[in-house]
């Protein structure tokens, strides 16, 4: 008895059946993709500035003098500079021990102190903040300077100068300065 193998394939319609799913699954899972990139971006770039400021504090300490962190041009997505600072002034002299550089975030970030902050942040031989304030991580791409959810990050200096990432509270992609006290700009009056 002889078998016969009919090797049939696909129909046109199931073919575009197939096809039209796919698109479909991939059009969901885009935006969720971007997403995922967008978050990914921000806490990178938060880390390596809270980073630039851990090793400043840090720095201070073990040497016993002032270390600062200061913004390289004219704001700070511009890039920073942290730099043994002998004479306390907030900038950087020929005669200073530059430690760490880090050059500009991409082109849509914006990177801003508030008022406490505006240039630079000093870490006194304690570890001691000269002062207290904050920093707001914008991906600013719509360029309407808004921290829109999902899209910023708030990193505050305490007054013994402790830093840490703000939280969202009530998980609306917003961060909070203080309790019920959410951050709606990325450039002033945080």
């Amino acid at each position: 008895m002889k078998t016969y193998f009919h090797n049939e394939g696909f129909t046109l319609i199931e073919l575009m059946v197939t096809i039209s799913i796919a698109g479909i699954m991939v059009s969901m899972a885009v935006p969720s993709f971007t997403d995922a990139l967008r978050n990914n971006r921000l806490s990178t770039y938060a880390n390596d500035f809270l980073s630039s400021l851990i090793l400043a504090r840090s720095e201070a300490i073990k040497r016993g003098v002032s270390v600062t962190v200061r913004k390289s041009v004219e704001q700070w997505e511009d890039g920073w500079t942290v730099f043994v600072d002998d004479n306390a002034d907030g900038q950087l002299n020929a005669d200073e021990m530059i430690i760490h550089s880090h050059g500009a975030l991409p082109a849509t970030f914006t990177l801003r102190g508030n008022g406490n902050f505006t240039h630079f942040v000093r870490y006194l031989s304690s570890g001691a903040s000269s002062t207290t304030g904050s920093f707001m991580l914008c991906d600013n791409k719509d360029n309407n300077d808004l921290a829109e959810p999902y899209t910023s990050r708030l990193l505050i200096i305490n007054n013994v100068g402790r830093i840490r990432m703000a939280e969202d509270a009530n998980a609306n992609g917003l961060y909070e300065k203080s309790l019920n006290n959410e951050v709606t700009t990325c450039v002033s009056g945080f």
